[in-house]
């Protein structure tokens, strides 16, 4: 197994906390560097011209320069924005590139003005400065010698705050206060490098300003500058300048100021936002849905400082304008950001994000859009893939249409041949049947089983009927073997074919093709290791290296990474600027010149691996080839240790790269690194990387001398300092580490096709990390290599296409690595291209069956692939395995076996044995398996018997196949009794074996059943004895149950001349393949029974004389095949049926559909008939009675129909003498038959009774009848109606209803419009039992139909009514009372049958006089008097109908037992005061009339609890006991009214009056006084006399 290259092993990262505080980190180092070395400003511009080294200002502010440059020559500003500024001048000269120089500004107007005259005079110190920071190590054009610049002073030193402190901002209010604002500084010097453009030089420019300005904004750390009094005792010094240095200096101070200005803009900004704030929505977007066609819009609100950037994204992809112009609308104002997606279709549906992002961070907020689709508009393209990509309610897979596709290609795509920069297609028309226009089939493209996707070189199409792919600029990349998958449901299909890509031309004659499959491994900040493939093309000239170019995405400039052609295909790329994206591509180098490039890699970033991954799982903006790092404030400073794990992971002769881990104590902010080397045996350590430290716990080291060791060690700085050196690594020499790798052997060319051939060879011994092979060819004799394939190989076999049919042709290899092309090959053997046959693949599944001490039995599967022919035997080779150290193989057999068990005779007992075994054929030995497990050598002395083996599966079918096997070798100690058979699903654990058989068999195979169509099965074989049962066979291969298109079965075929013989046809023969017919699955070999015939894809096997001996199951396996085969069994039934269809064909009869029958007519008739299948015209039948011939006439009607090969006979009567034998005998040609009838006894009576019968009914129904007879059925109101449906009436007919003969009358005469009669009786109960009768009757005849509802019919028919009436049953309704809480249900009516029963809480309730129930009408109900808490529950009413129960439930708890029980007790408390109110209870009449003087005496009683009051009123005016009037009311209850002599002042309304505190009542009694007439005239005449005497 080849060893994994350095760049594709896994690396841990622990430097994930470093952010981008790198040029921070040198600060400390370098103050205490420079401390010694200082110079004074120059004062005045004659220190330019002259290029003096500047003096010292006693007053000015000291400034601490080392021996760098201060500008570069050219150089203009490079942001504006950010706090570093550096600037040049085209004066300098040569004298002067010594001159020491710092650009200072001023953070306000005052300290603007200082500075001016600072800069003019000389006199003024500069108050307020900031570092200028410097790329690069060297001048550009004036070779200015290596130097920096670092400042110090008193006044302009590292802020003291801790880093996390918040910043003081400027503030205009407080000039004269002093201020405290951290001012970062970025320290960096120009490099002359060779090959890069202005361009190039621009973008680091740009690139370093960038850094600098997020440096600054995002952690405002740097330099604190503080304001410093202007000394008034200064000095001024005056001198006269040149015109050129004044004009210079004019100009850089209105840069100068320009600075200022835009920076003091920023700042102000800074003081309105007070801090910058990470994106926050205000409003986010909503979520809609929608109708096809119509527009939709997304609306959001973003705060932030600096101003957020929005971007849209679609399913987590961003969302590109300018791909979908005039679908989408991306708009931002005023912090309000939007997103228009203009007439909306189906697959608009997805989750929309909107992300904001600036330099504190990032927030996403989420939408979703739903397109919704008018009814009847589903779009076919969405069905084709089932219910995964179908809209929610449209689950319809293809399952439903068809249970099988199939798949074909046509018109198929060929091998194909190209160059690079062409376009290429492929294309294949696909045929799907069943055709369900509905359904679209997935289309998938491969490229080496790698599923390719759509770029910019890869178009797909598919038209409905044709899939094609088109490279539209093919490459070598683009070369392998393509294969078009077409799947359809559960289903798909396959088709491959080789795709070459060749060199294009090469624009230098000789030049070599150009390099491949160029990637980038490792990439971290800043550096990437780039990898390639070497070209099979060297142009004729030995390659000398190649070139590897950079380009940043979203340029065209294109930069060379190394000066020197490199061998190696890996190099290391340093030097990229953290944050960028890069592609690359290489060149190669010969003597003639250099190829074309190599197709560019995919973008790049050099970010930190962690940065990286997280970036990937959250994207954050849409691809612009940078990535924005926002970072975050560290620390307090802390000095870190020194890094661990140094390791040299990679050595070439031009570099060495180095490998480390970050330490342990770093703190929290980032850190960078030193890397030294020395020579070793030396301690002479020297800094490899003397200006900049490197980011990356990676660094590549060139510029070594090839041949010498050297020994590394890496130091970490950050802000705190520089750490302890890292343990050194060992001495390392500087040499190619991988080594060029040997030349393939043994290269072996065999015939494929017409055009193609395979070629074969051993990989070369010691090989590390190879690529692949490249392969040529060359026709014998012509003495020219043409290249067979241009995209490396994997593996030792490759088949070369192409090739001229029947030219002989010689091959050659040679291997590739990263380290360069091997030797080539030796040449094969010379090879004519012609079709050939191929070796076998490798048997597997190797097992031992039996062992004794010095002999093992082996047993293995056949190879799946037989090379196109019969394998024709095995060779076995086998090695000891000492402490588990296999030895060498060694041959068993020199001969070849033909059986897959074979006994390895002369074995060491107790050794250890590892085996393998190779297949042979016409074509060779094919390659062997791979070693077996190590087994033991030993004698077996276990019971049970050994494993069986050659386990095959056979007759595969859709829901069954065929297990056969073959008995072990070893058999235990007892006689094997029988198989066991186990099976599972394929991807079932081992604990879901199943036995497949209960009890033992006693044969070698099995057909299993009850299988599920299109899963995948495994199945094993047990032995056993009277011991036990052994251990299992090898596990067969996955197995699918499927019947696969084309399957066909053995057919039985008996012919003209009873011949019987089994048929069987395959149209998938190879031309190697045979039909193997056995018996039994055992082979044939007594042909003396049994004939075979094979012609083609066609077999017959012919029974010479079909007898018991034939019995059996014959199949017919075809060789070569993917299993083709089939079955068929004879048993003792299908013998017979074979015999006697083989006696119908050789005593031919005419065959019948079916036998003679007899049937009764409407009118009572008798037929006899029998049909025949087929009858010619010719055909003819005579009609035996009692072996009598009868003949057509008066009583029988006979007739024969030869088109329909009926047969009949009619009667038109059947009597007495008509019981016998009836035959029907009938002739066609040769062909006779003949069918019998036997009619005697209780068969013929009972057909003559129902011949007289269907005579009868034949009558009756000729005036009116019934057709249904008298039925009931229950209404909805629950009420039973009679009914009976009628038939031929008239007006005349007349119904009459009777009920146990007794006539119902009936009010209505029936219509009988419908055909039915009815009889409707209301609430039916007992007292309605009886036997019911309709009659018809009219002028034609009478009809009878009767009803009998008595006994079993009654309760029949009662239990409906129950039924009804419990359905009609409404919900239980709760009521109160003043004795309790009523629950009740009202039904339709109530009867005696329908029983009623009670449940709380799921137990019967048992009635007491507390709790009871009862009818009232049609009401049911359950009294509870005097509820508790405990009546507190589910009440449930069930109705039982005499067969099912009905059920109505309330809960009577909670709130509703609360508010009745609330009611009961109002209810209570009125019938108690009723109760007991106070009452007149009787005794008084209403009228009392009395003669005047006679005694008045009334009584009555009251009541009252209390005891009520009693008063009296007279004419509405109380009324008390007198003399005259007595009132008396004793005993709490009697009351008397007495008036001894009554006059007529007596009369008048008397009222009594009771009360108490319950109530009130009165009872009145009017007296009417009378005078008698015999004393009335003397009165009379006695006022007459009074009247006269007054007169």
């Amino acid at each position: 197994m080849m060893s994994l290259p350095f760049y594709q092993r896994h690396h841990e990262h622990y430097d994930r906390a470093y952010r981008h505080k790198a040029l921070q980190s040198t600060v400390s180092q370098y103050q205490k560097e420079t401390k010694s070395k200082s110079a004074v400003y120059a004062q005045g511009s004659a220190a330019y011209a002259r290029g003096s080294a500047a003096y010292r200002h006693a007053s000015a502010a000291d400034f601490s320069l080392d021996s760098s440059a201060a500008y570069s020559h050219g150089s203009s500003a490079y942001d504006l924005e950010s706090a570093a500024y550096s600037y040049g001048s085209t004066a300098y000269d040569h004298s002067a590139a010594q001159s020491k120089r710092s650009a200072a500004y001023s953070l306000d107007s005052e300290s603007l003005s200082q500075s001016s005259a600072a800069y003019r005079h000389g006199s003024e110190s500069i108050n307020k400065l900031a570092a200028a920071y410097r790329l690069g190590s060297e001048a550009y054009s004036l070779g200015l010698k290596d130097s920096s610049l670092m400042i110090e002073d008193q006044s302009y030193k590292m802020s003291p705050k801790a880093k996390r402190a918040k910043q003081n901002l400027l503030s205009e209010d407080k000039e004269n206060e002093a201020i405290d604002y951290s001012v970062p500084i970025f320290t960096g010097r120009e490099v002359s490098i060779s090959g890069i453009t202005d361009t190039e030089e621009e973008r680091i420019k740009e690139s370093a300003a960038y850094v600098a300005k997020r440096n600054l904004f995002a952690t405002g750390e740097g330099v604190s500058a503080r304001k410093v009094a202007k000394s008034t005792s200064e000095e001024e010094h005056h001198e006269k300048k040149s015109r050129k240095v004044a004009i210079r200096e004019s100009a850089e101070r209105v840069a100068l100021k320009k600075t200022l200005e835009e920076t003091q803009a920023f700042h102000k900004k800074l003081n309105q936002d007070k801090l910058l704030h990470a994106p926050e929505f205000i409003i986010e977007p909503r979520s809609h849905t929608i109708w096809e066609k119509q527009n939709v819009k997304f609306h959001c609100s973003v705060a932030g400082w600096p101003a957020p950037h929005v971007t849209w994204y679609k399913n987590n992809v961003p969302i590109n304008v300018q791909t979908h112009p005039g679908k989408y609308i991306i708009a931002s104002r005023y912090g309000l950001h939007s997103l228009e997606i203009s007439t909306c279709d189906f697959d608009d549906t997805a989750q929309y994000r909107a992300s904001a992002m600036n330099v504190k961070g990032e927030i996403s907020a989420y939408a979703s859009l739903v397109v919704k689709r008018y009814k009847g508009e589903i779009d076919a393209s969405l069905l084709y893939a089932g219910t995964v990509s179908m809209p929610l309610g449209l689950g319809v897979t293809p399952h439903g249409y068809a249970s099988r596709f199939e798949i074909s290609f046509v018109d198929k795509f060929d091998v194909a041949f190209g160059r690079e920069g062409e376009t290429m297609s492929l294309g294949c028309t696909v045929v799907i049947s069943p055709d369900i226009k509905r359904f679209k089939p997935d289309i998938e493209w491969y490229r080496n089983g790698i599923l390719i996707t759509p770029s910019k070189w890869v178009q797909m199409h598919w038209s409905g009927e044709r899939a094609s792919l088109t490279l539209t600029h093919a490459n070598k990349e683009d070369e392998g073997l393509y294969t078009l998958r077409v799947v359809m449901g559960d289903y798909y299909e396959e088709y491959s074919s080789y795709v070459f890509v060749r060199d294009a031309d090469a624009e230098i004659p000789g030049a070599p093709g150009a390099p491949l499959d160029v990637q980038c491994l490792d990439a971290n900040k800043d550096y990437v290791i780039v990898s390639w493939k070497q070209p099979a093309v060297d142009g004729g000239n030995p390659i000398l290296g190649y070139f590897i170019d950079r380009c940043e995405v979203g340029t065209s400039h294109w930069t060379q990474c190394n000066e020197t052609p490199v061998k190696f295909a890996r190099f290391p790329v340093t030097g990229l600027i953290e944050g960028r994206s890069y592609i690359f591509r290489v060149r190669a180098v010969n003597k003639a010149g250099i190829s074309l490039p190599s197709r560019v890699s995919e973008p790049v970033a050099a970010l930190d691996p962690a940065d990286r991954a997280r970036l990937r799982s959250h994207p954050s903006a849409p691809w612009t080839g940078q990535i924005i790092v926002t970072e975050e404030e560290p620390a307090e400073g802390v000095v870190p240790g020194p890094p661990t794990d140094l390791q040299v992971i990679e050595a070439t002769k031009n570099y060495v790269v180095l490998s480390w881990k970050p330490p342990g104590q770093r703190g929290h902010e980032g850190i960078m690194y030193f890397v030294e080397k020395c020579v070793a045996g030396t301690e002479d350590w020297q800094r490899v990387n003397t200006e900049i430290p490197v980011k990356s716990p990676r660094f590549a080291v060139f510029d070594l001398a090839e041949g010498k060791s050297y020994c590394f060690r890496v130091r970490c700085c950050n802000s705190a300092g520089i750490g302890e050196p890292s343990e050194a690594t060992e001495a390392t020499v500087v040499d190619d580490k991988l080594d060029i790798p040997k030349a393939p052997g043994r290269i072996m060319p065999t015939r494929n096709t017409d055009t193609s051939v395979v070629v074969t060879w051993t990989e070369p011994p010691d090989a590390k990390e190879l690529v692949g092979y490249y392969i040529e060819s060359s026709v014998v004799g012509s003495g020219r290599w043409e290249p067979c394939n241009n995209n490396p190989v994997k593996g030792t076999r490759f088949i070369c296409h192409g090739l001229i049919n029947g030219e002989k042709y010689i091959f050659r290899v040679r291997a590739v690595n990263a380290a360069g092309l091997s030797e080539f090959s030796q040449d094969s053997e010379p090879i004519e291209v012609q079709a050939a046959i191929a070796a076998p693949s490798p048997p597997y599944d190797i097992m031992v069956l039996e062992s004794v001490r010095d002999s093992m039995v082996l047993g293995w599967k056949q190879p799946k692939v037989t090379g196109g022919t019969e394998i024709t035997g095995y060779y076995v080779n086998y090695r000891e395995v000492v402490n588990g150290v296999p030895g060498k193989w060694m041959e068993a057999n020199i001969k070849a076996i033909t059986e897959r068990a074979y006994r390895i005779q002369n074995l060491k007992e107790n050794m250890v044995y590892q085996f393998q075994v190779a297949a042979a054929n016409l074509a060779g030995v094919g390659t062997p398996s791979l070693p077996s497990q190590p087994f033991k050598c030993e004698e077996w002395t276990i019971a049970v018997p050994g494993p069986p083996h050659d386990v095959a599966c056979t007759e595969v079918r859709k829901d069954s196949l065929v297990l056969l096997w073959k008995e072990p070798v070893y058999t235990g100690r007892s006689p094997i009794a029988g198989y066991y058979v186990d099976m599972k699903e394929t991807k079932a654990k081992e604990e879901h074996w199943r036995s497949v058989n209960e009890k033992p068999l006693q044969k070698k195979f099995l057909k299993i059943g009850g299988l599920k169509e299109g899963v995948s099965y495994v199945f094993r074989v047990r032995a056993t004895n009277q011991a036990g049962v052994g251990k299992p066979s090898d596990v067969t291969d996955p197995v699918i149950a499927e019947t696969r298109p084309g399957t066909k079965e053995v057919v039985v075929d008996v012919d003209d001349n009873g011949v019987i013989s089994l048929n069987f046809e395959c149209d998938q023969m190879s031309p190697n393949s045979k039909f193997v017919w056995s018996k039994n699955y055992e082979p044939i070999e007594d042909d003396s029974r049994l004939n075979i015939d094979t012609k083609g894809g066609k077999s017959k096997a012919t029974f010479k004389d079909l007898g018991e001996d034939d019995l059996g199951i014959y199949s017919c396996v075809v060789t070569d095949t993917d299993g083709v085969s089939a079955s068929h069994t004879i048993d003792e039934e299908e013998m017979k049926r074979l015999l006697a269809l083989s006696h119908e064909r050789k005593f031919p009869t005419v065959p019948l559909a079916s036998e003679l029958a007899v049937e009764i007519l409407e009118k009572g008739q008798v037929r006899f008939w029998l049909q025949a299948e087929k009858l010619s015209g010719n055909a003819k039948a005579n009609f035996v009675f009692n072996d009598k011939e009868i003949f057509n006439g008066e009583k029988y009607k006979m007739k024969v129909d030869q088109k329909t090969g009926l047969v009949e006979m009619i009667m038109d009567k059947l009597e007495d003498k008509d019981e016998g034998t009836y035959t029907f005998q009938l002739q066609d040609g040769k062909a006779t038959n003949q069918s019998s009838l036997v009619l005697i006894g209780d068969v013929f009576k009972k057909l003559q009774d129902e011949a007289d019968f269907q005579r009868k009914e034949w009558h009756r129904k000729q005036g009116p009848h019934f057709v249904d007879k008298l039925g009931w059925e229950v209404t909805d109101d629950c009420n039973v109606m009679l009914k009976c449906k009628v038939a031929n009436i008239k007006k005349e007919t007349h119904i009459v209803w009777y009920k146990d003969d007794r006539e119902i009358m009936v009010d209505e005469e029936h219509d009988f419009k419908d055909g039915v009669c009815t009889l409707l009786i209301s609430e039916f109960s007992k007292k309605d039992a009886g036997t019911y009768e309709v009659i018809l009757k009219d002028d034609r005849g009478k009809d009878s139909s009767e009803l009998k509802l008595t006994d079993t019919a009654f309760a029949d028919l009662m239990n409906e009514v129950c039924r009804r009436i419990a359905l009609s049953a409404t919900d239980l309704k709760i009521q109160s009372t003043a004795e309790g809480i009523r629950l009740y249900s009202y039904v339709t009516y109530y009867v005696e049958d329908l029983r009623v029963g009670w449940v709380h809480n799921d137990t019967q309730i048992r009635f007491t006089d507390r709790v009871k129930t009862g009818v009232t009408g049609e009401q049911i109900w359950l009294q509870i008097n005097e509820p508790t808490p405990q009546d507190k529950g589910k009440y449930t009413m069930e109705l039982f109908d005499g067969k099912t129960g009905h059920k109505k439930t309330i809960d009577l708890s909670g709130q509703a037992f609360d508010e009745a029980f609330a009611e009961f007790q109002r209810l209570k408390q009125a019938a108690i005061a009723e109760k007991n109110r106070a009452r007149v209870l009787g005794g008084l009449p209403d009228v009392v009339t009395i003669q005047e003087g006679k005694a008045l005496n009334l009584s009555c009683t009251v009541w009252g609890d209390p005891t009520p009051e009693v008063s009296w009123l007279k004419n509405e005016k109380s009324f008390v006991s007198d003399a005259n009037c007595i009132l008396k009311f004793e005993s709490g209850k009697n009351v008397s009214f007495t008036i001894s002599t009554v006059s007529t002042l007596d009369s008048g309304k008397y009222s009594i009056v009771v009360k108490n505190k319950y109530g009130t009542e009165t009872s009145d009694v009017t007296v009417s006084v009378f005078i008698p007439e015999e004393e009335r005239q003397p009165e009379q005449e006695k006022k007459k006399e009074d009247k006269k005497t007054k007169a």
